[in-house]
């Protein structure tokens, strides 16, 4: 017998859904879909070249942090070298993806590095709760001790798959060598550090002329450090900007010739005014049978307490709502799932996410000053939500015209 209640329960779900915006387009353009596409395009068995990438024996992908698609366009003044290689053309590869969701750091490179959806490589927020423990963890850089980065995130990597058959190599910041989230979601690569991006770049071009065959991720910290502390709007982010310019064009000169190179980011950025940075757990009515606080000011997850029923989550949405109005979208973590914002997700993973998400529709960012440092308030630029600026990130692909008389 049919249950009677099924189309009353499914249709706040489906409206809810309805107001949010599309899920990112896991499978076909996403971040996730980036170091899949390179190992396939260089013939690496067991991969789909999802984003029709030209064939190549070696691919480096560059990864800007913090890199949205609205604000290269906006600031194209600033990139002489990448402007001329967009107007170029880059063929049927497409020239923007969606980020990860939520759109922060975490969770876009683990897609890069796995090739999953949040919802099964588990970093689901920038800090998200830990069942077994029952605490609020960090998936970034202060990773919990208590949480062991191989458990977490369980699947193997792309590097790990491509290493029998070709050279898989990480160039970044030394610090990052070993660190949980590299052992998270990039583990299975040759690590080679560099301080500065003169010293990253010297060091791809030895890197990537010592085997025929190589797959690089070649990473970029220092457009979202200026970003989070000057806005992406200030002179610091462009001056940034430009050497995420200067620093492409060098790696054109010194990779071997032919090998493709693919510029990316793991999120965009918008800048929010001091006086939208909002202490939430102010307000009694905001955190009311809530256990736990976690996310993004962008994108924050909300734990109940184990006693609160469906009553007291839709009370908790309308009291949301009743403060914010438009400026935010609030749901459940079921209507999150099932509009696909997270992909596929395993079961482990689903008491994870919170049990209400509120995320920024504008100029919004959200704390709970009970559990974050005061100097977390004074950040500019911001990230971590659905909209455009957040989520769209550019992808830029050509070949390097360096180092001639490289082998392959």
């Amino acid at each position: 017998m049919a249950n009677p209640h099924a189309a009353q329960e499914a249709a706040p779900i489906e409206a809810a859904i309805s107001e949010l915006p599309a899920a990112p387009l896991y499978g076909s353009r996403t971040i996730g879909e980036v170091l899949g596409s390179a190992a396939a395009s260089m013939g690496v068995p067991g991969f789909r070249n999802t984003l029709d990438l030209p064939s190549s024996q070696r691919v480096c992908v560059v990864l800007a942090d913090g890199l949205g698609r609205n604000l290269l366009k906006q600031k194209a003044a600033h990139t002489p070298f990448l402007r001329s290689i967009v107007n170029s053309g880059q063929g049927s590869v497409p020239v923007w993806l969606d980020s990860a969701f939520p759109s922060t750091t975490a969770s876009s490179l683990a897609s890069l590095g796995t090739g999953r959806t949040p919802g099964e490589h588990g970093m689901v927020g920038y800090d998200v709760l830990d069942p077994a423990q029952d605490k609020v963890v960090n998936l970034l850089g202060n990773w919990d001790a208590g949480v062991d980065p191989l458990d977490w995130q369980p699947f193997p990597t792309i590097f790990e798959r491509v290493a029998a058959e070709a050279d898989a190599i990480t160039v970044s910041l030394p610090q990052f060598g070993d660190s949980p989230m590299t052992r998270a979601a990039l583990r299975g690569s040759r690590f080679v550090g560099g301080n500065s991006l003169h010293a990253r770049t010297a060091a791809a071009g030895e890197a990537m002329a010592a085997g025929s065959r190589s797959l690089m991720y070649f990473y970029v910290n220092e457009l979202d450090k200026a970003g989070h502390r000057y806005g992406c709007q200030s002179e610091r982010w462009e001056h940034q900007l430009e050497e995420v310019d200067s620093t492409v064009k060098r790696l054109s000169s010194s990779l071997p010739a032919g090998t493709t190179i693919l510029l990316t980011g793991d999120h965009g950025m918008l800048d929010v005014p001091e006086s939208q940075r909002i202490d939430y757990s102010a307000d009694a009515a905001l955190i009311a049978g809530v256990r736990h606080t976690a996310g993004e000011p962008r994108m924050v997850h909300l734990y109940l307490e184990p006693d609160a029923g469906e009553a007291h989550r839709a009370a908790l949405i309308e009291a949301w709502r009743g403060r914010f109005g438009e400026r935010i979208w609030a749901f459940t973590r079921e209507q999150a799932v099932a509009a696909g914002l997270f992909g596929a997700v395993r079961p482990e993973v689903f008491p994870r996410i919170g049990d209400v998400m509120i995320a920024a529709r504008d100029t919004l960012a959200l704390y709970d000053v009970r559990r974050v440092r005061p100097t977390a308030m004074e950040v500019v630029g911001q990230h971590g939500s659905l909209t455009k600026a957040e989520r769209e990130v550019p992808l830029i692909c050509f070949q390097a015209g360096g180092r001639k008389g490289s082998r392959g």
